[in-house]
């Protein structure tokens, strides 16, 4: 029950091959990800943005917060592989992040925002894209796996719908 929670739509699962059709869903994942946050918040009072959507799980408050603060972090891992050979990224706490004072008291709508403009740029940037980029790596320093933009990108267009999801099913069991 509690993985079901904790991932309403599975967990994500690297694809093995990358078509064209794939790549135009995913950006046009991307390039809506913050519309669907915001229908999945809207309405909600505070007492309900702070109703954890599991037993030990963050908040919609913080579900929030942390897809601004990991999308950020994405883009960036992009916009390295990008310009540098294969680079090394950083890493960075997601549950402490998660628990922060920000996280937990900032109005939804700060990150709303960032969110908003964030992902309308990255998705100019993401339609430029050809073959090459899409191929392009960065290395996540605690695998020390090189991982190409294409897949990276599915796991990002996975972990907007995941968390909007979240929010959307705690909606539903709660009645609001």
């Amino acid at each position: 029950m509690d993985d079901d929670l904790r991932y309403p739509i599975g967990r994500f699962r690297p694809p093995t091959s990358v078509s064209d059709d794939d790549l135009e869903g995913w950006i046009e994942a991307v390039a809506l990800l913050p519309a669907e946050l915001r229908r999945a918040t809207s309405g909600l009072e505070r007492a309900q943005l702070d109703t954890p959507y599991r037993s030990g799980g963050w908040s919609p408050r913080q579900i929030v917060h942390h897809v601004a603060d990991s999308h950020m972090n994405s883009v960036i891992r992009f916009r390295l592989a990008l310009t540098e050979d294969a680079p090394t990224i950083k890493p960075y706490l997601q549950g402490a992040w998660g628990d922060l004072a920000d996280s937990r008291r900032a109005e939804v709508e700060t990150s709303l925002a960032i969110l908003a403009g964030l992902h309308a740029r990255w998705a100019v940037l993401l339609e430029t894209f050809d073959a090459d980029d899409w191929s392009r790596t960065f290395v996540h320093p605690e695998s020390g796996r090189a991982i190409r933009l294409d897949v990276n990108l599915a796991l990002y267009a996975w972990h907007g719908r995941h968390h909007a999801t979240q929010i959307e099913r705690l909606r539903e069991r709660e009645g609001w």
